[in-house]
């Protein structure tokens, strides 16, 4: 009997969204499947949408906000799958994910081969979706894989991966703590409970961008910033846990510097406590340079306007794009 994977997507809020997403799974060339929704409490006509894709092999169940990574724990204790395929509400998968990712795996691997894929942005078409390709983009152990990510800062998408039952298990639940890099801290864990990555590059996923409204944007809360920084030191905890060398405290220190900015100067709090751990890296971390583009505001406005400028102009940008892309989806009609 074929595999059963589960397709797991945590919705909040996500009326808009949700109907594409639940449409990508359950169109899905994989036959044995079950789609589970677990609506996290949301306030708007979510649920009302996801149940009206109800049926023997597509679930949808509510409970009270609690977040995304307790509505991921829900539907995996609900799910029954030999492999788990996790979807977040607004982002797609191409119709072939899960079956070519599956039709990769060889005769000599274990039910701790994790299987990855190339990621896609888009706004409101996947027609005109980028895949920026990065040295993930291979097969990789636990530690060559954790290396490339953390020292060249390399992002780590959750719709990217079907992780088997086993290793979902070993790696155990997602952090509920976590208001943002769930995700990050989750998949650590699981690479280093797997026996390596699979890429198929023939798989792909479909990241939607939504800017100041996804998760994974920090902005200005400090709750993020606190549960950012409680991630970047489980990242660093568990890498050196694979391996203690030098080329591992680099990519770890690297790893630091690209999120310094992120604390620096607005939370002095945060960065005391990095320092010290960069200390025991070998090195330590230098306030962030500003680009080019920014840098030559600084002297005329000061450093505060120059940073400014640096996080409020890509939030202008991105909201334009989005319109104009919306604007053409229209006119061509659904995405494939």
């Amino acid at each position: 009997m074929k595999l059963l994977v589960s397709i797991l997507i945590p919705a909040y809020n996500s009326e808009e969204w949700i109907a594409e997403t639940i449409q990508s799974a359950v169109a899905q060339t994989w036959a044995r499947k079950e789609i589970i929704i677990v609506d996290d409490g949301s306030r708007d006509r979510t649920a009302e949408v996801a149940r009206s894709f109800a049926s023997q092999n597509v679930k949808v169940v509510s409970t009270q906000n609690q977040g995304s990574s307790a509505a991921r724990n829900f539907a995996f204790r609900l799910s029954q799958g030999d492999y788990i395929q996790w979807l977040d509400h607004d982002d797609l998968l191409a119709p072939d994910k899960i079956e070519r990712q599956l039709a990769a795996l060889r005769r000599t691997d274990g039910a701790r081969t994790l299987l990855s894929c190339p990621r896609g942005y888009f706004y409101y078409s996947t027609k005109r979706a980028w895949f920026p390709v990065t040295p993930l983009w291979q097969d990789l152990s636990p530690v060559e894989w954790l290396l490339l990510k953390m020292g060249r800062n390399l992002p780590m998408q959750t719709s990217t991966w079907l992780t088997s039952r086993e290793l979902a298990e070993a790696a155990g639940p997602w952090n509920i703590s976590m208001l943002t890099d769930d995700d990050g801290e989750y998949f650590c864990r699981v690479l280093m409970a797997s026996e390596g990555t699979r890429f198929v590059p023939e798989a792909r996923t479909f990241h939607r961008i939504l800017g100041e409204g996804q998760l994974s944007h920090v902005g200005k809360s400090d709750k993020k910033k606190e549960a950012l920084l409680r991630s970047m030191k489980l990242h660093v905890q568990y890498l050196r846990s694979l391996e203690e060398s030098e080329r591992v405290r680099g990519a770890c220190l690297a790893y630091l510097q690209s999120w310094y900015g992120a604390f620096y100067p607005e939370r002095p709090d945060l960065v005391a406590e990095l320092q010290p751990l960069a200390a025991q890296l070998g090195g330590q971390l230098e306030p962030p340079r500003l680009p080019w583009k920014y840098a030559w505001i600084k002297p005329v406005f000061g450093e505060k306007a120059a940073r400014r400028a640096q996080t409020t102009l890509p939030q202008i940008k991105v909201p334009w794009l989005r319109r104009w892309d919306k604007v053409l989806h229209r006119l061509e009609g659904p995405s494939t």
